[in-house]
């Protein structure tokens, strides 16, 4: 909206100080065009912009010049810029959303507060993109105009026109009614309801969204926690899906996690290898994927799963046993 890009030029400005169109509309990601007009816009209503010449010109607001303030302290704006380093929010599309938030955060603050608390968020890292023992999974990719659309069905409470690629199934449209979102492990999913039954929905497998006009059926308070852990629960319980406990290389953790249906557990081990807990379709999926691990991963129980792996090594080293 207009009103939100004027509020946050005039943040920009004052705290950068003098800035060239140029930059203003790379910050803004809007046009120098659409800068120019804001900047007359502003000054039409009374804001003090003013332009300066030259090869190192630029626009600028009058010294002295403050916007409103709210009532954040210190703290309470440090948690704030330190949360905005995370990544959870490029999930939902909401990046561009939370920069000009975090600016109007630093602006709320005192004078005397507003270096320092920039300087201390600096001092925390959230949610790096890789750590000591392996490199993360990348951040699964949502285009912005499906995201869009999902995200303003769950907040107007509006009935949603999927085109969903479930696993090992052709993709299709259905019509859901919209719960509410949830990021796991840099994945986000969509809780919804379909004819009345729970369903949950990977957002990278979302070809193609449409929110509809008429109201969702949905309950107007959620409690998401409660209902992520209820279907979670259903989930890991249902089917015939096999728990691991395993010893991994950590040079193959990306490899195992893109392969799994989920982690349960994990912690490093003394010897800089990996103990995780791991939830696999079946048997037949969990013997696959420990067999393709070879040497760098040993499945710890069950027991059957062992046993088969054993089978399948014996079977292999008899066929090799004498040369071709």
């Amino acid at each position: 909206m207009r009103a939100d890009r004027l509020v946050s030029l005039v943040l920009l400005l004052r705290q950068r100080g003098r800035l060239t169109a140029e930059t203003l509309a790379r910050e803004l990601e809007v046009s120098t065009r659409t800068v120019l007009r804001d900047i007359d816009a502003l000054s039409a209503a009374g804001i003090p912009v003013y332009a300066e010449r030259g090869r190192h010109g630029g626009f600028a607001l009058l010294p002295g010049f403050r916007t409103e303030l709210t009532g954040l302290n210190h703290d309470e704006a440090l948690a704030l810029l330190t949360a905005g380093s995370g990544r959870g929010e490029l999930v939902f599309g909401l990046g561009s959303a939370l920069a000009s938030a975090m600016r109007k955060v630093v602006d709320a603050l005192p004078a005397s507060h507003q270096t320092s608390a920039s300087d201390a968020a600096q001092r925390f890292l959230i949610d790096p993109e890789t750590d000591l023992l392996s490199r993360r999974t990348v951040t699964e990719e949502v285009p912005g105009s499906t995201m869009v659309e999902v995200r303003r069905a769950v907040l107007a409470g509006h009935k949603l026109r999927l085109h969903y690629a479930a696993t090992g199934q052709p993709p299709r449209w259905r019509t859901v009614d919209p719960i509410g979102l949830v990021t796991v492990r840099d994945r986000a999913y969509l809780l919804a309801t379909r004819s009345g039954e729970d369903r949950t929905y990977r957002l990278s497998r979302v070809l193609a969204a449409e929110e509809l006009p008429e109201p969702a059926q949905r309950p107007d308070q959620v409690d998401l926690d409660r209902i992520w852990r209820e279907r979670s629960a259903r989930f890991f319980a249902g089917g015939d899906h096999m728990t691991v406990l395993l010893r991994l290389n950590p040079t193959r953790r990306e490899e195992l996690l893109n392969t799994a249906l989920a982690v349960r557990a994990e912690e490093p081990e003394a010897d800089g290898w990996l103990r995780l807990d791991v939830t696999f379709q079946d048997r037949r999926h969990a013997t696959w994927a420990l067999w393709q691990l070879g040497t760098d991963g040993e499945a710890l129980a069950p027991q059957s799963l062992r046993v088969a792996l054993r089978e399948r090594a014996a079977a292999l080293a008899a066929r090799y046993a004498d040369p071709a």
